[in-house]
């Protein structure tokens, strides 16, 4: 839906339509109280503003390469988080594996845009950083007023740049019903449930939990988008899969 709506108003607008709606939406459910200590208010705030980064970062990335790709390079970030740290040398092989999966991605066939990668790695870098401020947000507030206040703060961060991407575009009728689904079942939802795992678990699990994403996003781009992909690529998709699932496999035990 989100990739539908570039042509109308841009990826800058498109991201603030998602993250307008969502804290819109937010903000009725919840309600939250504005009254929190410091600590709590930075922690907020350093959530909004990752969270806006990163869904601009991977906007733009989504912009100029394909979904499947995007999202791939995008995981980077979350699966560094469930490394991280780790002595054993069975998790140094599933880095090694996700790292040669992303070099098979870029040299698997077909020109892929090297500004695109790049904005995908930095969405991956601001994925990494929200799991791990999501984890004090959780801590440092309740239910969803955390996740409320600091969707706000990603909007304040995003809505100056649509504006000046979409312009009139942005008010028409059909563009805010898209942006409100967008909102809906790429923000919404899957923040609430993000944000409700992560006071249950922590950090480095919840990253490797996710490791069906880059493959799910390659097949949703072949078949909603027709996004194909050359066979080296969907090997790598593979390797970064097969990398994660390594990666849970061996937290078992912690969990």
């Amino acid at each position: 839906m989100a990739k539908n709506l570039f042509s109308e108003v841009g990826s800058f607008g498109t991201v603030a339509l998602r993250l307008f709606f969502a804290a819109a939406v937010l903000m009725l459910l919840w309600r939250p109280s504005v009254r929190m200590n410091r600590r709590a208010w930075t922690v907020v705030l350093g959530y909004g503003v990752t969270l806006g980064l990163m869904n601009l970062c991977f906007y733009l990335a989504l912009a100029r390469i394909p979904l499947g790709i995007a999202v791939t390079v995008e995981f980077l970030g979350p699966l560094a988080v469930a490394l991280a740290g780790s002595r054993r040398w069975l998790d140094a092989f599933w880095a090694v594996l996700a790292a040669g999966g992303v070099v098979l991605l870029m040299e698997g066939g077909g020109e892929l845009n090297l500004v695109g990668l790049l904005f995908a790695l930095a969405a991956g870098t601001f994925w990494g950083l929200y799991i791990l401020v999501g984890a004090a947000l959780g801590r440092h507030t309740t239910e969803g007023n955390g996740l409320a206040l600091g969707m706000v703060v990603a909007a304040l961060v995003a809505v100056p740049f649509g504006v000046a991407d979409g312009r009139t575009a942005l008010i028409e009728p059909w563009v805010l019903v898209a942006g409100l689904g967008v909102a809906l079942l790429s923000s919404v939802i899957p923040y609430s449930l993000d944000l409700e795992a992560l006071r249950k678990i922590p950090p480095r699990v919840f990253g490797i939990l996710m490791s069906l994403e880059p493959a799910m996003a390659a097949l949703i781009g072949l078949i909603v988008l027709q996004e194909s992909l050359y066979w080296a690529q969907w090997i790598a998709v593979l390797c970064v899969v097969v990398a994660s699932a390594g990666a849970t496999r061996g937290a078992r035990s912690e969990v």
